[in-house]
């Protein structure tokens, strides 16, 4: 592994790929990933990546994303999201990311907390889509290389300034790599929960490394459950059953077949009416009936929730099928500025692992994609047009981890946690 890149990203998601993209091709650029480079978050999204249709559209897309987030948003990050997103959709379809379309003309579906249809989609795999295509353009690059199963242990940092990594690789020797810039995308931290929809080893490593380096945080309790995966007795990995099969006409039933909620409501209020009704019912899950779909819209718009039905045993198309709720998005982080920027210098987050405020206290549907990609690009044009090398310092102290990884690893869990039970008791005695 070089000992030195012009510019570290660490996480190989939307956000991190399309961050890469956007930088100048001659830059030496290193990416850096926990697992497999297709094996991040962003693939598993299903539903689909918001845009602004129209001029028209914009005062009620703004107030679908403020009242999903309770009106705790940061208001310039929101007009930024919105105002970028056609061009991000451009740049997706530059890419080759094939949204759904009637001809020539974009479809479009609605999400639970949207009044309108707005939401391109890939059939009910548009993570893939969209990441796939941004894995396939970085591969081409010369000057992008992935470095796979390797983990970031540490920033290299002095007087607030960010110096590059340390690393675990994986032949499981400890390292370091200096960079003018570094970029954390290193994505949630669905990993430290029992159900979660994330991937196990997303864990919220930059949370840890930023609190270990007093670097700023934002509402890192605001952890959102999604009201809708697929119920197993099995821990691990929940399936998402994607909030636009609700959005198509899908309804939730009691333990009875009754309807008992609008399932359109934004997820955090979803949510809490189905914990409500399975402790009402006494039961670990609620139904989920897709009956109300055409069977041949359910086999085209959302095959990989239909054949994952099937393998577990329900034909999503004739019976309804138990769902619960788990965590699934993170939407406080490493605090950033319009520019993704973070309190230390020479440091950017982008990604679910930042938080620009966009989504205030609860995130409305389909809205991670375009954020990610929003600002991810923003930090990659500062980079561009503010680039200052840095000359590292000849020698750097003993950080206390060296090869030490899984008690690394152990301290980082509990560390992210115990952070986040005390921001939301301190929030509860405000």
């Amino acid at each position: 592994m070089k000992k030195h890149s012009d510019i570290i990203i660490v996480g190989s998601g939307a956000a991190g790929l399309y961050c890469a993209l956007q930088l100048p091709k001659e830059k030496q650029i290193t990416i850096i990933t926990k697992s497999s480079a297709d094996e991040s978050d962003s693939f598993l999204a299903q539903g689909g990546i918001c845009v602004l249709k129209s001029d028209e559209d914009y005062d009620s897309y703004y107030e679908d994303t403020m009242r999903a987030g309770h009106y705790e948003n940061r208001a310039e990050s929101v007009d930024i999201m919105l105002r970028s997103s056609r061009q991000i959709i451009q740049d997706l379809i530059g890419l080759g990311v094939d949204f759904e379309k009637n001809g020539d003309k974009l479809l479009f579906t609605k999400e639970g907390g949207h009044s309108d249809s707005r939401i391109l989609f890939h059939k009910d795999v548009t993570g893939r889509e969209i990441t796939s295509k941004l894995l396939a353009h970085v591969l081409a690059r010369e000057n992008i290389s992935i470095y796979e199963h390797t983990v970031m242990t540490d920033l290299l940092m002095e007087d607030n300034c960010c110096y590059g990594v340390t690393l675990y690789d994986k032949n499981g020797t400890a390292c370091s790599i200096t960079a003018d810039y570094t970029v954390l995308a290193c994505g949630g931290l669905g990993g430290l929960y029992r159900h979660s929809t994330n991937f196990r080893h997303i864990t919220g490593d930059a949370i840890a490394v930023a609190l270990r380096h007093n670097i700023r945080l934002q509402d890192i309790d605001y952890i959102q459950i999604h009201p809708t995966t697929l119920y197993s007795k099995e821990p691990g990995r929940r399936f998402l059953i994607s909030e636009s099969v609700r959005g198509e006409g899908a309804i939730l039933l009691d333990k009875d077949g009754k309807r008992f909620v609008d399932e359109l409501l934004p997820r955090d209020l979803l949510t809490a009416k189905v914990h409500e009704q399975m402790k009402k019912d006494r039961t670990d899950f609620v139904r989920l009936s897709m009956l109300p779909i055409p069977e041949e819209t359910i086999r085209a718009h959302f095959p990989h929730i239909y054949k994952r039905c099937l393998e577990e045993g329900y034909d999503c198309t004739k019976e309804p099928i138990p769902v619960v709720p788990a965590q699934h998005y993170f939407m406080g982080g490493i605090w950033v500025d319009r520019d993704s920027k973070t309190s230390a210098g020479h440091l950017y987050a982008v990604g679910e692992t930042s938080c620009n405020g966009v989504h205030g206290r609860n995130r409305l549907a389909s809205n991670s994609l375009l954020e990610s990609l929003v600002f991810s690009k923003r930090a990659a044009e500062q980079i561009r047009t503010q680039y200052t090398p840095l000359t590292p310092p000849e020698t750097w102290p003993d950080n206390g981890i060296g090869n030490n990884y899984e008690s690394c690893m152990q301290a980082y869990h509990e560390l992210v946690l115990n952070e986040i039970e005390q921001e939301r008791k301190k929030r509860e005695h405000e």
